[in-house]
């Protein structure tokens, strides 16, 4: 028996657990051998689809299932698959379609099983698509197979929010649209974040909702750090989740998970 046994940590992966030189830090490797060897249990909640995440999976001692796509999935890479995989509504093509005609300035990517298709991109899809390193399909969106597990909607911020209201004004209750860094805006199935995902995974693995601890950077994360028992959050966040109220640790590069394990070690 370890102190760690029944919890569960869960950390956001680009700009949290994976810095800004595209490396896991040492510091959090280390701590999360000792947290591990204790019997806790470590995941990741990404925005990252399946094929955007799997080469990069095994840069940190992985545990448990892991929340993909903000909240449409959850994917057991031990088993090698899907425990959860959500869909966006069949009107999606259509709806979003009537997005890109209101706003023709965006980009949009569309994930449809391990394929990822592109209408209109521009700047931030490239460099999207150069930093996840992977190829895409460029067609317009009625050709697009379905279903999609998430779209990304890509333009400046300033846009993106109106785009955000514009959408949800129409669609209430058939969509998220929540930001994962400044310039990408995260569409997925209405009721699916990775709040509900991680919920949905604590209660897999038995874990009670006073011992889930969960760490991000950006608004996409906010959902997940309402369950935490302590709400965490690396320097670098964005101030939306600064103004929300989560606990701030140190910068990225300097291991966030390092903090939070000393932290743990302290509270058990």
């Amino acid at each position: 028996m370890g102190k760690f046994d029944g919890v569960l940590l869960v950390s956001d992966f680009d700009d949290t657990l994976y810095d800004s030189h595209c490396q896991v830090p040492r510091r959090n490797l280390e701590a999360l051998d000792r947290f591990l060897a204790q019997g806790g249990r470590f995941t990741v909640a990404t925005g990252r689809a399946h094929r955007t995440f799997a080469p990069y999976v095994h840069l940190a001692p992985v545990n448990a299932p892991v929340v993909l796509s903000n909240g449409s999935a959850i994917y057991d890479f031990q088993k090698d698959e899907f425990l959860v995989q959500t869909y966006l509504s069949p009107s999606a093509p259509q709806d979003l379609d009537g997005v890109m005609e209101a706003f023709p300035q965006l980009g949009m990517e569309a994930y449809h099983g391990e394929d990822i298709y592109v209408f209109r991109p521009n700047w931030i899809t490239d460099l999207h698509m150069k930093k996840v390193g992977t190829d895409y399909t460029v067609c317009p969106i009625r050709e697009m197979p379905t279903p999609w597990t998430k779209a990304i909607l890509q333009q400046d911020h300033g846009v993106l929010k109106e785009v955000q209201s514009w959408l949800l004004d129409r669609f209430p209750r058939r969509y998220e649209a929540i930001f994962s860094n400044h310039v990408y805006l995260e569409i997925t199935d209405h009721g699916c974040n990775k709040g509900g995902m991680v919920a949905r995974l604590a209660q897999m693995l038995g874990i009670a909702r006073e011992n889930i601890y969960c760490v991000g950077d950006n608004q996409n994360d906010i959902p997940m750090m309402a369950l935490s028992a302590v709400p965490f959050a690396p320097a670098n966040c964005a101030q939306e989740v600064k103004d929300w109220g989560a606990h701030i640790l140190c910068h990225c590069d300097d291991g966030v998970i390092g903090d939070i394990v000393e932290i743990l070690e302290q509270r058990y």
